[in-house]
């Protein structure tokens, strides 16, 4: 007995392993595809590799693609473009950006693709490259198109067309009557506007009447209307600085239609700095959007200067 168990167990091994051997051959046969001399010939090949499909962009994506990077320029532009106006460097147009809006009717969003196709609807009309890029061309011809919608005639009033105004209509008011004197139907424009300002409520003016404000309240009063040539010349000689952009040689006030009008801060100070506190006001706002139903215009540069054109 002794010498008959290892054979068993040697025959019992090997058995094991012949049929291990099987199954796997098995499992592995299943598990691949047959050889060419096994498969039908109606039967086809599957590839292990599956082809990339290329799903096109829809058509709404595609429009407003070619304009993304156009948003990325405006973004930049907005506060680094280098232009110059009355020989003074001029560093980007945030400081105008609500009367970009307004002239585009758009609302404003200088890093978006609906700005830059807006700007570029704009550029096609004013015949040039409709890139969406506001940059230095595009923003001079705006420019250009501000300048040209204002006050046309500068003949220098005559006194019978002038009045002076009453001191509580004035920023100062100790200011001299001739130096408060405004183009007749200017002021009767003023008096409407002023009146259509007051009956607004969010602007919160302090008055005394629905057509008058308290003496404490400062917006919307006159700094400057009509000056003569002569007072002009004075202003320039002890301003020297202020260039062409600021005190003009043939200023519109010599008609007595430009009113220089209080929206904050300094009044009439060119700086960025003041002037990006004056744009931020409720009142420049107002008569961003407003100003025009009275007859009145702004010069660009300066967000106190409203010009009467009708």
């Amino acid at each position: 007995m002794k010498e008959v168990k290892p054979h068993v167990a040697l025959t019992a091994t090997l058995v094991m392993l012949i049929i291990g051997f099987g199954l796997t051959v098995a499992r592995s046969s299943r598990g691949q595809s047959p050889s060419l001399s096994q498969k039908s010939d109606s039967q086809p090949s599957e590839s292990l590799v599956k082809p990339t499909v290329l799903i096109p962009a829809p058509a709404s994506a595609r429009a407003v693609a070619p304009f993304a990077e156009a948003a990325v320029q405006n973004s930049l532009l907005r506060n680094e473009l280098l232009w110059k106006f009355g020989s003074k460097q001029q560093h980007g147009w945030y400081l105008y950006d609500l009367l970009i809006g307004q002239t585009l009717k758009i609302g404003f969003d200088a890093s978006s693709s609906d700005f830059a196709s807006t700007i570029a609807g704009w550029q096609k009309q004013k015949a040039l490259s409709p890139t969406g890029v506001l940059d230095e061309n595009s923003w001079m011809a705006l420019v250009a198109q501000w300048q040209s919608n204002r006050l046309k005639d500068k003949t220098p009033a005559t006194p019978d067309q002038l009045l002076t105004a009453p001191t509580s209509d004035f920023f100062d008011p100790e200011r001299l009557p001739e130096l408060r004197q405004v183009e007749k139907t200017t002021y009767a424009a003023y008096r409407q506007m002023l009146a259509a300002a007051i009956a607004d409520p969010t602007l919160k003016l302090a008055h005394t009447s629905p057509n008058d404000l308290a003496a404490t309240e400062k917006y919307f009063k006159i700094v400057s209307s009509f000056r003569s040539r002569e007072y002009q010349e004075k202003l320039r000689r002890e301003s020297p600085g202020a260039g062409t952009a600021g005190l003009a040689i043939n200023s519109p006030h010599f008609t007595g239609r430009a009113l220089d009008l209080y929206v904050g801060g300094d009044p009439v100070d060119t700086r960025d700095a003041n002037r990006a506190i004056q744009v931020n006001t409720p009142v420049y706002k107002w008569l961003v959007r407003n100003a025009e139903r009275f007859g009145f215009r702004p010069y660009f540069y300066e967000p106190w200067h409203w010009e009467y054109v009708k």
